[in-house]
């Protein structure tokens, strides 16, 4: 239980590096590089894993599983962030990847066999309320088209989290996210390599680094820990952990872009984090375990 707590916050910590990340290489490198790129640098690391080990192929309901997983985590969320991280600061999106604890406990109960008890309900409730008060805060009354390709993002996350929380139980954590990248690099060689050009090559330092970043641990790295985690301390207690998210990320982008932060933001990081704690250690009915 605590080490799954522990694998989904580290989880959590890497997955709030990838808006700045993603915010610091879309002008050097453009969308297609960023959101897809990204995947094709994950699938070199992950096809010499796969000749190391020597991983046995899934089977056909387990690929029917992956796809999900993929459309989710490799194809939608990287290209609709991508675009989205073009008009929108990184504080203003971190605020709305709030709501993706919510989103990943629906799909949990719909694809999981979960049942959070009416006390993670109300926990999650007041984290996601906490969250929107802090939007409007911020003046964000309207929505711009990068708010809806984060929304649509952050449902499409959503599924992709419970089904691969739920899959990686028998697959294995790593094997999940690195069998959901091997499905969508193939689409993705052919745009990336027509994106390419000189200029990309004279990008600085930092746009490589943040590039490099969002393949080997966006895509990857985060994913082994985060998948790790659900399967471990479950998918709906270990999803509430993403609360944090927003205000790490918050954390992140003063720290890196220099954005600013006002007190509001640790006033609702506490309230958040009370949330979280309330609950994680709500009780949760697997219905699953009843059969």
């Amino acid at each position: 239980m605590k080490r799954g707590m522990l694998l989904g916050f580290i989880g959590i910590v890497c997955f709030s590096l990838t808006l700045p990340a993603t915010s610091v290489a879309v002008p050097y490198f453009g969308e297609t590089i960023v959101g897809l790129g990204r995947t094709v640098i994950a699938a070199i690391i992950v096809s010499i894993l796969f000749i190391i080990k020597k991983e046995a192929l899934p089977n056909k309901r387990q690929f029917g599983s992956l796809v999900i997983v993929a459309v989710g985590a490799v194809l939608a969320f990287p290209l609709l962030t991508t675009y989205a991280m073009q008009s929108l600061p990184v504080s203003h999106g971190a605020i709305e990847v709030a709501l993706l604890p919510l989103a990943t406990a629906g799909f949990a109960l719909w694809r999981g066999g979960e049942r959070p008890s009416k006390r993670y309900w109300i926990a999650s409730t007041i984290g996601a309320i906490s969250v929107l008060i802090y939007a409007v805060y911020l003046g964000l009354g309207q929505l711009q088209k990068g708010d809806i390709a984060l929304i649509a993002a952050i449902l499409l996350l959503g599924l992709s989290y419970a089904e691969g929380g739920k899959l990686s139980k028998k697959l294995g954590s790593w094997q999940v996210i690195a069998w959901a990248i091997l499905i969508g690099a193939p689409f993705f060689i052919i745009p990336v390599g027509l994106s390419v050009t000189v200029e990309m090559f004279e990008a600085p330092f930092k746009a490589w680094i943040s590039l490099f970043y969002l393949g080997v641990v966006s895509q990857f790295l985060a994913y082994v820990a985060w998948y790790g985690g659900m399967s471990l301390g479950g998918i709906a207690r270990v999803g509430q952990i993403q609360y944090l998210q927003p205000f790490l990320m918050i954390g992140f982008s003063v720290l890196f872009l220099g954005e600013s932060i006002t007190w509001l933001t640790l006033v609702l990081a506490i309230i958040v984090v009370i949330c979280v704690i309330i609950g994680k250690n709500a009780p949760v009915i697997n219905k699953e375990s009843h059969h």
